[in-house]
This record gives C-alpha cells, structure tokens and sequence, in this order.
C-alpha cells in the first residue's frame, strides 16, 4: 500500500518558509520581521535590503525562499505577493561561562531563533 500524502497546512494561495537555528535572539529578529509585516514583497525585500540590523541578510534570504517556492512549488504570480504573516519562535541557548573574580564564574546565554514567513497571493 504505501503512506497517504499528507494534508496541505495552507490555503491554495499561500506559501511559506522556516529558517531554524539563527543565531541572533528573538527580540531583536522580531524587530526585523515587524518590519516587513503586511508589505508588498518588492517593499519587504528593499526594506531589508537597506536595513543597517546585521539579521536582515537572513531574513531576506528566508523571504527570497518563500517567493522561490510560491514561484516553483505553488504555481502563485509573484508580482501580487503579500507577506502575511512573519513570526518568531525560540529555539536552542547555548550556555557558556565567563571567568569572574574570586574564582567565580559567570553565565553567558547564547539563543538561537527560528523564523517563519508566510507569503499570501492578493486578488487585485
């Protein structure tokens, strides 16, 4: 027999991509992603291409993914893209130490982010 294909997560008209592992904490990624939110993905994508945040390299890759697979895998037109949802999750903290006085240490935290970004088609 063989397994089922599983269900599609999202509409006909949408499309996403998740980056895991980025090494940058989810305050200040979520900085960035509310910042293309809700914009037309040519708007998105200049928006990141001239922000001065060193995690907006990463976050256009990401996007420049989810138009790739709208484009190959869905079929959807690229010219009426929609970034409709950019969320952020935690991930992975790397826990290191510091050398402090009296022979103490001190904890250094290191996160790790994951980033979704979903592209919708709009009727215009």
């Amino acid at each position: 027999m063989g397994k089922l294909k599983p269900q599609r997560r999202l509409a006909s008209h949408e499309t996403m991509a998740v980056v895991r592992m980025m090494r940058v904490a989810p305050q200040k990624l979520n900085l960035v992603a509310a910042s293309i939110r809700g914009k037309h993905v040519e708007a998105a994508m200049a928006e990141l291409t001239f922000s001065r945040r060193r995690i907006a390299r990463d976050v256009l890759k990401c996007l420049m993914s989810a138009v790739a697979n709208a484009e190959n895998n869905h079929g959807l037109d690229v010219d009426r893209l929609v970034v409709a949802e950019a969320y952020v999750g935690k991930s992975l903290m790397m826990k290191r130490v510091r050398a402090r006085a009296r022979g103490r240490l001190g904890p250094i935290k290191k996160p790790f982010s994951r980033l979704t970004v979903k592209l919708r088609e709009e009727n215009i």
